[in-house]
């Protein structure tokens, strides 16, 4: 039978429970019995509780649960020792002070100023209609043609000298007694009663107030296109009529003759 030989002096180590980076933290004699809780964020909240050596704790109070760290992971052990942690005693308490808080409302808008009035500015003819009474509109009356002059003595005396002339000879463009064209006869009798006349038949058309047949007198003119010669009533004048032929008096010859009264 062989003996196993014996080292002299060697010496068997009692066994004991393992040691961990924890076993002092939560072991010892006079060590803190804490709860550790390990959080996904890797914060470690320790909450401190009574070590074995303080008092013994009443029958009402209950003794915190023990946690067993031997069964932890390498990478949570390592997290626990690297990983700050906070300490927060048992009897501590949190108190929030209220805070009133009042709400002011808004400030009311100011009303918006009213635009001012437009003054409008009255014309001198309005403030005159306004002061004076009101009074009923005169009705217009509308504007009549202008009347014909009355025949006067002149009248009457321009056909006694346009009598006188009768048998004068006809001298084209002639203004006196040696001889006469129509327009020349006219302007002259005229002249002799104090009416000035223009030179051409053209002209003492329009040298006086036009009137019809009816209101014709003796000493109107009586014009017609490049003719004119005095008249004497009852459809009858005396005129110069053209070359070869001496003034005479006849039917008045010209269609649709205008009558102009100048005296």
């Amino acid at each position: 039978m062989t003996s196993t030989p014996t080292v002299p002096g060697a010496r068997h180590r009692a066994a004991r429970r393992p040691s961990t980076p924890l076993t002092a933290l939560v072991s010892g004699p006079g060590a803190r019995r804490s709860l550790l809780t390990v959080a996904s964020s890797g914060l470690a909240l320790t909450m401190a509780a009574t070590t074995a050596a303080a008092a013994p704790q009443s029958s009402t109070t209950q003794a915190l649960p023990q946690v067993d760290v031997t069964s932890l992971t390498s990478e949570a052990l390592s997290a626990l020792v690297t990983t700050p942690s906070v300490s927060v005693p048992a009897d501590v308490s949190w108190s929030v002070e209220a805070v009133a808080a009042e709400a002011t409302p808004a400030p009311e808008p100011e009303p918006e100023p009213a635009p001012a009035p437009v003054v409008e500015r009255e014309s001198a003819t309005s403030r005159d209609t306004a002061r004076a009474p009101l009074a009923e509109a005169a009705p217009v009356a509308e504007a009549a043609p202008a009347p014909a002059p009355a025949a006067s003595a002149s009248a009457s005396a321009i056909v006694n000298i346009a009598r006188q002339y009768i048998g004068v000879p006809y001298v084209s463009g002639g203004a006196t007694p040696a001889g006469f064209d129509c327009s020349g006869f006219t302007q002259y009798v005229f002249a002799q009663v104090g009416i000035s006349l223009p030179r051409t038949s053209s002209e003492q058309r329009y040298a006086g107030t036009q009137v019809s047949a009816a209101e014709a007198r003796p000493g109107d003119l009586v014009w017609g296109p490049g003719h004119v010669g005095i008249y004497t009533g009852n459809g009858q004048h005396i005129a110069a009529r053209s070359p070869g032929t001496a003034l005479y008096e006849s039917p008045i010859y010209i269609s649709n003759p205008i009558f102009i009264r100048v005296a």
